[in-house]
Formats: structure tokens, sequence, C-alpha cells
């Protein structure tokens, strides 16, 4: 039954109690499960938990006060979501993950706890939204236990930063964590994963010539592919010292002085057929003998 505009909350409850919804046993139909104002909604949800409870799984009723349930507590997921204001272009994922969490707990739900709904719930919606943040905060993928540990070290090392006047050492952080320096350390390298910078960003303040600042990708070596083609001439030198004047001089004519094999041939006077065969067959016996030096 749907109440005036001059009918209160706890009278609205009463009226909507008095009609039956799909799940019978007095249970209310509620049409605009999430328009129900809050203070409304706490008894509702008491009522509908404890059908919940006697329900069988599957069937059209239990779907029904599940569902309802959910949308009646929605607005325990913006409370809980409105913490995290500061991470706004987020809020829309976690409003989801923290619907995740509502509805674990009103599936997780004992009724024989007699503890209050929202004792269960603000901590489930809490804790998938903080794995939400666990998971997809971080720019590269690190053990839970170091993104923990992270958060432990940041505290700590404002707290002796404060009281010591300077930044404190690994050995004092070590000490006021209880770990050992190694495991202080290893957090360290791990928090470089919290966040990346673009490779084109600049990575000092000074200017590089007149055009733009030193970037990242400035600093960074690359492998020069004339390297390996450095070491094949070495390995190559005694090869060819090996062969005879003539294809020690096809070899200088065809790549050295970049002669075609016309060219070559009418220098050594022989056919550019015949100037082919020799150059084919001696490249493929310097190949075979490289390739056996591997």
């Amino acid at each position: 039954m749907t109440s005036t505009g001059a009918t209160r909350p706890a009278t609205a409850t009463r009226n909507r109690t008095a009609t039956c919804g799909p799940a019978g046993d007095g249970l209310p139909q509620v049409d605009d499960a999430g328009g129900i104002d809050p203070r409304d909604a706490r008894a509702l949800t008491s009522l509908f938990l404890n059908r919940l409870a006697v329900l069988e799984e599957g069937t059209h009723e239990y779907q029904y006060v599940r569902n309802t349930l959910i949308e009646m507590n929605l607005s325990l997921v913006r409370f809980v979501a409105g913490r995290f204001r500061n991470r706004a272009d987020q809020m829309e994922d976690i409003v989801q993950v923290g619907t995740i969490g509502l509805i674990k707990a009103i599936d997780r739900f004992d009724l024989t706890r007699e503890v209050e709904f929202t004792t269960l719930a603000i901590p489930y919606i809490t804790g998938e939204i903080k794995r939400f943040f666990r998971d997809t905060s971080w720019a590269v993928h690190v053990p839970r236990r170091l993104q923990e540990l992270r958060v432990e070290l940041v505290k700590a090392a404002e707290e002796l930063s404060g009281r010591l006047g300077r930044s404190p050492t690994v050995r004092e952080l070590a000490d006021a964590l209880g770990l050992s320096e190694e495991e202080v350390i290893e957090a360290r390298v791990a928090s470089n994963g919290y966040t990346a910078h673009s490779l084109d960003a600049p990575a000092e303040t000074g200017p590089r010539g007149p055009d733009r600042p030193r970037s990242w990708s400035d600093r960074i070596g690359t492998t020069d592919a004339s390297l390996e083609k450095v070491e094949s001439l070495q390995d190559l030198k005694p090869l060819i010292r090996e062969l005879d004047d003539r294809e020690r001089l096809m070899l200088e004519l065809r790549f050295g002085q970049e002669l075609t094999q016309s060219q070559i041939g009418a220098r050594l006077g022989i056919s550019q057929m015949h100037v082919s065969r020799l150059l084919a067959r001696t490249l493929a016996r310097l190949r075979t003998r490289m390739l056996a030096q591997e």
C-alpha cells in the first residue's frame, strides 16, 4: 500500500508490512526497496532476514526476499563508499564492489549470533572495497604481504621522521616494525611498483639542449645491433685467411668494393655464372664454419 506524503516513515513501514509480498507470511510487498528510509530499512531487514533463513535457495520467493534485502541496504554501500570520496573518479567501481560485500553479508548472516545486520555488513563492504584498491591500485602486482607492509612502512617512517628530525635508517625502521633489515629493503623495492610513470616524463629538471628536458627514455640503454656484427667479423677474420687468393679477392670485390658479379667476372676473366657459383660455394663454407664455432 502506498502512503501519502503526510504519512510518517514509521507509519509507512506499518502500512507496507500489512500487505503480503511474494514471499508470503506477512512480509510486505516492497515496490521501491531502494527508496525506503534507512530507519525503516533496518526493521524491514530484520523481517526479511528471518524469512530468508527458512526459504529454499533457488525458489522465486527466496530470490524476491534476497533481492529486496540487497536493494533496501544499498544505503549502507553508499555510506561506506562515502569514506573514499577522494577517489571520486572510481566511485562507480567502488559502489559495485561494495555491493558485492553487501551480498556476501546477506548470504552469510547468521541469525543465531543475535547481532545487528549492519555490524556484519559494514566490515564486509569495507573489506571488498579495500580488496579492490589492493588489486587495482598497484601498477605492478606484488604479493599482498608486501602491499600491506608498504602501508606500515609509510606510517613508521612518518612517525620516526617527526621524532628524529630526519629520515629513518633501514635499521631504525626494522626495529620499529619488528622486522629484519632484509624485509624492510624488500618492501621498499616492492613499493616502487605502486605507481608507474611514462618514459617520456622528464627525468631531470635541467634542460637538455634548447628543445626539451631530458626524459627517462634518454637514460635507458638499448642494445646496439652493431655489437653482434662486430663479434661476427672478429670470428670471420681467421676463416677468411684460410681461403685462397682468388676467393679472398672475390669477397673483397663483391662486398668491399660492391661490384656486380658481371664486373667481377670481367675483372677476373671468367663468366658471371662462374662467379656466382664460386661466391655461393665460398659463402656456404664460411657459414658452416661460423655455425660450427657457436
